[in-house]
C-alpha cells in the first residue's frame, strides 16, 4: 500500500498569485504530474487542508480542475484557510464530507485505517479539538484495534521551535488530551499533518507525528525566538507513505521537482565504479 501526502496548498481564485508572487496553482499542477508518473504509482494521496488560502468557492473549484488529472483517488481535510460550507457545496458529491458539524472520516486504504480530523477554528489561525472531536476519534480507535491506523489532521499537535508557526499550532490542552489518548492504540502508525510547510517528525502520542512541505512554499527554517514570520522558495516536496504488513510502515521525502539522474553506482559488469 503506498499513501501519497500532500499539503498547504494555499489555491487562489483562477489567475491569482498568493502573496502576490507565489503561484501556487502551477506548483500543484507540478505535484500532480509527478505524482501521476511515480511508479509504482501511490494507491491514493491525502490532503491535510489548506487547500485554498481564503475558503473561497470559486477557489475550490479551481482547486478541483487542477486535482482532476490525478489519476488515483484523493482526499481532502480542513485547514485554517479553508471554509467548510464552500467546500461541501464545491464538492458536494463527496460524500465523505458532507456529514456533521466538522469535516471528519475513517476510511479504509487497503489494509490502513486513516482517521481524517478537524481541527480547524473558524476564523483563527491555530488549531483545536474539541471534547466531540476527541470522542469522535476515540470511538473510531476503539474500532479498529486490530488494524494500522493512520489519524491524520492540519494542524501539529508538537512543539517545531519555529516559534511564529508554534503559536499558530494545535492547542496545547488539546495536543496533551490527543497524546494521552494515542498513546492507549499501540496501532496508531503515524500522526500526519500539515501547517508548517516543512517537514517535521517527533516521537507523539507514542508513535511518530509528521508533517509535510507544501507544493509551492515553505516556511523559513529559523529557530530564533524572535524569528519573524518568513517563507522561501525550496524545492517543494511531499511524503510517500509505503506500508506492508511484513515491513509496517515507512516514510519517504521526495521532490516534486526533477535533477539530475539517476547515475548508476556500478559498471554495467558490476564492477564498483572507482
Amino acid at each position: 500500500m503506498l499513501l501519497a501526502h500532500i499539503s498547504d496548498l494555499h489555491i487562489k481564485r483562477e489567475g491569482q498569485l498568493a502573496y502576490q508572487f507565489v503561484d501556487t496553482a502551477s506548483a500543484l499542477v507540478r505535484c500532480v504530474a509527478k505524482l501521476n508518473a511515480l511508479a509504482p504509482r501511490p494507491d491514493a494521496v491525502l490532503i491535510t487542508g489548506d487547500l485554498t488560502d481564503f475558503g473561497h468557492d470559486d477557489e475550490y473549484r479551481h482547486l478541483r480542475d487542477l486535482l482532476a488529472p490525478l489519476e488515483m483517488p484523493y482526499y481532502l481535510l480542513i485547514g485554517n484557510h479553508d471554509d467548510r460550507a464552500a467546500l461541501r457545496r464545491v464538492f458536494a458529491d463527496r460524500a465523505e464530507l458532507q456529514d456533521g458539524e466538522f469535516v471528519q472520516y475513517a476510511l479504509d486504504l487497503g489494509p490502513l485505517r486513516v482517521l481524517a480530523l478537524d481541527s480547524q477554528v473558524p476564523g483563527a489561525s491555530a488549531g483545536d479539538l474539541c471534547d466531540a472531536r476527541l470522542a469522535w476519534l476515540a470511538g473510531q480507535l476503539d474500532a479498529a484495534r486490530d488494524r494500522p491506523v493512520l489519524v491524520a489532521l492540519h494542524h501539529p499537535p508538537f512543539v517545531s521551535g519555529i516559534a511564529h508557526m508554534d503559536a499558530l499550532r494545535l492547542a496545547p490542552d488539546a495536543a496533551a488530551k490527543l497524546d494521552a489518548l494515542l498513546r492507549r492504540y499501540p496501532n496508531v502508525e503515524r500522526v500526519l499533518c500539515g501547517h508548517v510547510h516543512r517537514t517535521m517528525l517527533t516521537r507523539f502520542g507514542g508513535t511518530i507525528a509528521m508533517a509535510v512541505p507544501a507544493p509551492a512554499h515553505q516556511v523559513a527554517f529559523d529557530l530564533r525566538e524572535d524569528a519573524p514570520a518568513a517563507f522561501r522558495f525550496e524545492p517543494p516536496a511531499f511524503a510517500v507513505h509505503r506500508y506492508t504488513r511484513e515491513d509496517g510502515l515507512a516514510s519517504h521525502h521526495v521532490y516534486v521537482d526533477e535533477f539530475e539522474g539517476p547515475h548508476p553506482f556500478f559498471e554495467p559488469n558490476g564492477t564498483l565504479i572507482d
